[in-house]
């Protein structure tokens, strides 16, 4: 429920990737994918699928995730400043960027080292956290200070005890990627009302996950839905 505005999208780019290219199995790679909530579903459509991830346990974890899916998915232990070091240049057909921008040092770095490894026309997916959202949900639980904070601060941040150094509004996001050499392609909110809705409403009434999934594909492209979602995604291509 979560993560269907992404599914649709990257659904649509692979359909495209492989129409583009001539090839059903796409190389992708997964940078910070964790224990594999994206890899072992792509490896499962039939791709091949590297994630690199600078965990070790995770790693391990996406290991067995794979294995008991039946699948192979390559794990190598770095982040994204090591990409060019574990992977070769022009090697992927997509590489997702989820959840990782927040947390780099140099992101125009991360971005430049991303687009080395993308072939021609090759797609990259950028999942990155909202401060509006943050100011928001702070608001929610009575933080009205810290709120005010994120609206305010460059990077989005509500206070020195914030766990994520970085947030971008869809601005911001657009402006890296066209920076470091990509065409970028509409901006979506993921989680505009998921993370809003009490759970017992969607766990105890019949038929309410599906149409609160339905709601939020119609709201990622919504103009003023849009940017109040916990995050926003876009897709961009290498020229």
């Amino acid at each position: 429920m979560r993560t269907a505005v992404v599914w649709d999208a990257l659904l649509a780019e692979l359909a495209r990737l492989g129409e583009t290219t001539g090839r059903e199995r796409l190389d992708i790679v997964d940078a910070g994918g964790g224990t594999g909530g994206f890899a072992v579903p792509l490896a499962e459509l039939g791709h091949t699928v590297t994630v690199v991830d600078p965990s070790p346990d995770s790693l391990a974890a996406l290991e067995r995730r794979a294995k008991e899916k039946g699948v192979g998915v390559r794990g190598l232990q770095g982040d994204l400043a090591d990409l060019a070091d574990l992977l070769d240049h022009d090697d992927a057909d997509l590489v997702l960027c989820h959840s990782v921008l927040e947390y780099v040092d140099d992101p125009i770095g991360a971005m430049t080292a991303v687009a080395g490894l993308l072939r021609r026309g090759g797609a990259v997916s950028v999942l990155a956290a909202n401060p509006v959202a943050a100011a928001l949900h702070r608001a929610l639980a009575g933080h009205f200070d810290e709120a005010r904070a994120a609206l305010a601060d460059p990077e989005g941040r509500w206070g020195d005890r914030d766990p994520t150094p970085r947030r971008y509004t869809a601005e911001a996001l657009s402006e890296l990627l066209a920076a470091t050499g990509f065409a970028v392609g509409a901006v979506h909110g993921v989680r505009v009302f998921a993370d809003l809705v009490p759970s017992r409403l969607v766990d105890g009434e019949p038929g309410a996950a599906e149409a609160l999934v339905a709601l939020e594909q119609v709201a990622a492209g919504h103009p003023v839905l849009r940017d109040i979602a916990t995050q926003l995604h876009v897709l961009a291509r290498r020229g």
